[in-house]
């Protein structure tokens, strides 16, 4: 919820804008939310520059579902963003084959609920402010300052040219990251290695519907008619359901509209429904960074591909990265170091917390590239769900239980399959205990990134998929 001093600071000219700061964190979504509320919290003068107007602020095209809330960091209280969580009944997943004619019930570990995303998004921005947050409306940044490190940004209010100082840079852009375009990283560790093909492009509507669906208290997935996509349809309330679709960019181009409104027509519960808000967007489908840190400079959440990928649930992970970012900024900014070293702590927990485990789910997202929807429907269909579920939201699952003589029988059309994933487990368990030993400093990250990569060498030669890195 945009405050009133929000908006009157939105309408101020830029000649009496204030444009020095601590730090710059630039995106008001959730880990941009985060990072500036910590470093607010700790005394620091630090403004959020965001490019939409107060009241279209924290609109984000998301699905809505929200994992682990009550464990986020506390610098925003959990009291102020209940009142945007709407549906705190679902308590598992369930995916529809279209292939077998049936419906895979898949258990979630874990508190999970569905969200108001533009209400979540606005609380957010509130629970920032009241930390002393800055906020900068209506303002696009264009390009950065560089003098061996990170000094500020250029931007634009309403046409007005601004330039902003800063003792360090938070890009907190999203996806697609313009800031990264503009920045010279030859001599940083920062993570270059992206490309189009390692996001997914996605679409979603809010619909409101007659009567409650049957289905309020899960999370429904379903195939496209490609091996890397899926829609999903995820209840806000009974009658109010986030629906959604995306593929990887490695496949050929979906028709997103149409293709949701496709199935949408096809799916009795929706007849006569109200489109209410549409959005799409792009989001990582791929391995967090492997350093997101330069001299005066941290790209954080959605910026830095702190997003699971094989979910595409990306709230959680931003949440922390915006904190452990910010409180690297702050040991920085107090020893008066903000150079790629000192920063490099803030790398170290994001893959000790959830990045090497996003790492090895990146192996299975790879995996599935590799064959087509009906072998892998099959195979979800005879592998027992439980230990699927394990690998979603943990990285690895004893696999080698699924191979007991009755899950043998099921797959026995898929063995080649099986075998695969079998094999494909083994060097997603590798490549995570790999990402535990992530180093401590720049010096060993070469060696680090060399090893990593022949793990992933093998991954490519185990499931015959293109490389993706």
């Amino acid at each position: 919820m945009a405050t009133e001093e929000a908006q009157q600071s939105s309408a101020a000219t830029s000649a009496n804008r204030r444009t020095t700061w601590d730090a710059v964190v630039v995106g008001a979504g959730t880990s941009g939310c985060y990072a500036a509320a910590t470093l607010a919290e700790a005394g620091y003068d630090v403004v959020i520059i965001e490019r939409k107007d107060p009241e279209e602020a924290g609109h984000i095209a998301c699905g809505d579902a929200l994992k682990g809330a009550s464990n986020f960091p506390s610098v925003i209280d959990r009291s102020q963003l209940e009142p945007a969580i709407t549906n705190n009944e679902v308590d598992h997943g369930q995916f529809e084959i279209p292939q077998l004619d049936t419906v895979v019930d898949i258990p979630v570990p874990g508190e999970l609920a569905v969200v108001d995303r533009w209400e979540f998004g606005r609380r957010l921005i509130d629970g920032a402010e009241r930390t002393g947050v800055n906020f900068h409306y209506d303002t696009v940044v264009n390009d950065v300052v560089q003098n061996g490190r990170f000094k500020g940004l250029n931007a634009r209010y309403r046409g007005d040219p601004l330039t902003y100082d800063a003792d360090i840079v938070i890009d907190a852009t999203g996806s697609l990251s313009l800031l990264q375009d503009k920045a010279d990283f030859s001599d940083a560790t920062f993570d270059t290695n992206v490309r189009y093909s390692q996001f997914s492009s996605a679409y979603r509507e809010i619909i409101e519907v007659d009567e409650p669906v049957e289905w309020s208290d899960a999370l429904v997935f379903k195939p496209t008619e490609r091996a890397a996509g899926y829609l999903w349809y995820f209840p806000r309330t009974p009658t109010e359901i986030n629906a959604g679709l995306g593929f990887q960019m490695t496949e050929e181009p979906m028709q997103l509209v149409d293709d949701l409104k496709r199935d949408l027509r096809n799916r009795p519960e929706f007849k006569n429904a109200t489109v209410k808000d549409k959005l799409g967007a792009a989001l990582p489908t791929r391995r967090p960074y492997d350093s997101a840190v330069a001299d005066g400079y941290m790209a954080i959440g959605d910026a830095a591909a702190h997003v699971n990928p094989t979910t595409g649930g990306g709230i959680a992970g931003a949440a922390y990265a915006g904190t452990y970012a910010a409180e690297a900024a702050i040991d920085g900014l107090e020893d008066g170091d903000v150079s790629e070293s000192a920063l490099w702590e803030y790398n170290e927990r994001v893959m000790d917390h959830f990045g090497g485990r996003y790492a090895a789910l990146d192996v299975y997202n790879i995996y599935t590239t590799a064959y087509d929807v009906d072998d892998l429907m099959g195979l979800l269909a005879a592998l027992p769900v439980g230990k699927l579920s394990e690998a979603i939201y943990s990285g690895s699952a004893n696999i080698g239980l699924w191979l007991k003589l009755k899950t043998l029988f099921k797959a026995r059309g898929h063995l080649d399959t099986i075998y695969d994933l079998y094999q494909t487990k083994n060097l997603a368990d590798e490549l995570l205990e790999h990402y535990e030993r992530y180093p401590d400093g720049p010096d060993e990250f070469g060696e680090w990134q060399t090893e990593r990569d022949a793990i992933m060498d093998r991954v490519y030669e185990q499931v015959g998929a293109e490389p993706k890195y």
